[in-house]
């Protein structure tokens, strides 16, 4: 069996939905297609729902836009024979979604359950219109068997109930099967909601996972893994295998290919992630297992995570490295907040970590109430906190022991007049992370690639 995940790009026109229709129904045995909602909609779906809140009704033509983007998408790709039925499951949904907008306007008010709502639709009407598409496919409710649980203020998915259900939906099933992808419901209240940006990755591995499948497919719109960002770096290229582990720091550090918690299920499990292209079906694509190959590239690329914020903490407490990097990661997982650099502490007594720039407020407020006795007492200073920054990732095989190799992206970066304001080497020895100023980005990304390659 295969699982194959089409993203917003892969189904966001009628010319690359009928690369999806092709693609799908040339593939014998049993497969599973998760799609996500039309290129871009779901941005829309949510700037719609907050013109109604704020009381436009321009809204009503951002209404009447989406449901002639649907219904063209409709008259193109999906067959006579099924076009009446297609239209009118659709004209339902969308006259579903309008009730909804219509209830924000006049009440002036987007509560989160009502935008995680909004937002379902466009997943539930693309996965009816490709499941109409592809012949012989059945339609399967992903509502019905992705089900999450409150962690803090986040919806995450209840992994083992969801395995369960995956499995009983998808009994005795052979063929083509389609599901919309994001989408899910709680597993107490049945309220929907969605597994977040990227859940369509994170839909197609849960169900990869529990039906055992043999490979998982993610269709997108780049040939696979680049050593850069091409936009950036024209003269990157494509990675064609790469380990889980090196796959997954890249995507953490910035790497848009995958949604990171997309590999952690398929790894427990062994099943190789494939990434191939809808738009350039006939390219090799990147393959993800579980040990590398001998003809692998050393380093697999570089990524960057803009929008980093630098807490440090010095003074005598902070030369007890257990103590300070056990109650900091503690501290911060309490409160959802996610640490993806640490460096120290180093001779000046110093400990150092990074969060991302939207949880800088909270990591601040956080860190001075785990510390406060040492704050009182004076064995730790108040934290410094640097913004503005960006971490800069270079993902490989063992990079602890490249120590030249850190040295001179350094002296690289210096003489550039790029401030190295931390690094650190990551506790899977895949990983080297410099932290730059935001401005430059670019400009170290650049230095980074040519200096490797």
């Amino acid at each position: 069996m295969k699982v194959l995940k089409f993203g917003g790009t892969s189904v966001g026109s009628v010319e690359s939905l009928l690369n999806v229709k092709k693609i799908t129904e040339s593939i014998d045995g049993d497969t599973v297609i998760v799609v996500s909602a039309l290129g871009g909609l779901t941005d829309r779906l949510i700037a719609t729902a907050r013109m109604a809140a704020d009381g436009d009704d321009n809204y009503r033509l951002e209404m009447e836009a989406i449901s002639s983007r649907h219904f063209n998408i409709i008259s193109n790709v999906v067959d006579d024979s099924k076009r009446a039925r297609v239209i009118s499951v659709v004209s339902g949904l969308l006259a579903e979604l309008k009730r909804n907008y219509d209830g924000v306007f006049l009440l002036r008010d987007l509560p989160s359950r009502t935008l995680d709502t909004i937002v379902s639709f466009g997943e539930r009407m693309s996965s009816v219109i490709v499941g109409a598409m592809i012949d012989g496919a059945s339609l399967h409710d992903s509502m019905e068997f992705i089900k999450t649980e409150k962690w803090f203020s986040k919806d995450i998915a209840d992994q083992k109930l969801t395995s369960r259900l995956i499995r009983e939906e998808f009994k005795g099933f052979s063929g083509k099967a389609v599901c919309p992808g994001f989408i899910s419901t709680d597993k107490k209240s049945g309220e929907i909601t969605n597994l977040g940006r990227g859940g369509s990755d994170f839909s197609a591995a849960l169900i990869a996972a529990a039906l055992n499948a043999d490979v998982l497919e993610i269709w997108t719109d780049v040939d696979g893994f680049m050593t850069a960002d091409p936009r950036i770096i024209p003269e990157s290229i494509v990675v064609s295998h790469m380990t889980f582990v090196e796959s997954m720091e890249l995507c953490s550090f910035g790497a848009k290919v995958i949604y990171p918690p997309t590999i952690y299920p398929v790894f427990h499990k062994n099943i190789p992630i494939r990434i191939l292209n809808t738009f350039n079906p006939s390219a090799p694509g990147t393959l993800i297992t579980d040990i590398a190959m001998p003809d692998d590239l050393e380093i697999k690329g570089i990524s960057a995570i803009r929008g980093t914020s630098l807490f440090s903490l010095s003074g005598k407490a902070a030369q007890n490295t257990p103590m300070i990097n056990s109650r900091t990661f503690n501290a911060m997982a309490r409160m959802g907040i996610k640490v993806f650099l640490v460096s120290g502490p180093d001779g000046a007594h110093e400990f150092t970590f990074a969060v991302s720039d939207t949880d800088a407020d909270n990591a601040l407020h956080t860190l001075k109430s785990e510390f406060a006795p040492e704050l009182a007492n004076g064995s730790l200073a108040e934290p410094l906190h640097t913004d503005r920054l960006a971490t800069v990732a270079v993902v490989g095989v063992n990079m602890r022991s490249r120590n030249r190799l850190s040295a001179r992206i350094i002296n690289t970066l210096r003489r550039n007049s790029i401030d190295v304001a931390a690094f650190s080497y990551g506790v899977s020895d895949t990983t080297i992370s410099f932290v730059v100023p935001l401005d430059e980005t670019d400009h170290a990304l650049r230095l980074i690639h040519s200096l490797i390659y």
